[in-house]
């Protein structure tokens, strides 16, 4: 029951509040609708600047938010539209730097399942296959295990592109782990055919989704 209400969660949080990228503030293109720490973030810069007027900052990307950048927008001559993106961001001084994680982790789509399997030429299991992603996109090393990748990262509220989801197949626990893509998606090591791209929302994940985490 525990895994199905987070199945569910997830497909409405997915519904909702679609969000894309992870990490540092100015890696991401934040939108209306989404919850993430970075939209906390920027509403303190905006903030700083006289923008953001609302009493307290938060997590979610709404109304007074929106507004608070359409107004920097317009007030420095950028397409208004209430999305913070590359330019809006450049515009307040924050650096952008996104990752390209998911142009990696596709690279390498079709690749053959390996237990143990830790390089494309060997094939890759789940959690050798986010190791040599991460190192490669982001020279970031990953523990080896998914319980230990699990143990390691922060949590986040909703998944976001580049934040890693991770499952309980057996019931006991995290046991297989794959890259957020977007769009309910997740770009994975499958043990029956490989390195693909599987739905969270499909009938086999959903109920055994149990959460995603940055790193």
């Amino acid at each position: 029951m525990k895994r199905l209400t987070a199945g569910l969660a997830l497909a409405g949080v997915l519904a909702f509040n679609p969000v894309i990228g992870h990490a540092e503030l100015g890696d991401q293109t934040l939108k209306p609708g989404m919850y993430h720490e970075d939209v906390k973030e920027l509403q303190q810069v905006l903030d700083d600047k006289g923008y953001f007027g609302y009493s307290e900052t938060t997590t979610y990307y709404g109304e007074y938010t929106t507004d608070a950048v359409k107004k920097f927008q317009a007030d420095n001559g950028i397409t208004v539209n209430g999305i913070a993106g590359e330019e809006t961001f450049e515009a307040l001084g924050i650096e952008s730097n996104e990752s390209n994680i998911v142009e990696v982790a596709k690279k390498y789509e079709g690749t053959p399942y390996q237990w143990g399997g830790e390089t494309p030429e060997e094939g890759f299991d789940c959690s050798g296959y986010l190791n040599y992603i991460f190192d490669e996109a982001e020279n970031k090393d990953l523990p080896r295990t998914v319980k230990d990748i699990y143990a390691e990262g922060t949590k986040a509220e909703s998944p976001a592109v580049g934040d890693i989801v991770f499952f309980d197949i057996e019931g006991n626990g995290p046991s297989h782990a794959g890259l957020y893509i977007g769009s309910g998606e997740f770009i994975h090591a499958s043990s029956t055919e490989g390195v693909k791209i599987s739905e969270i929302g499909s009938s086999y994940w959903k109920d055994k989704y149990i959460g995603a985490k940055s790193y």
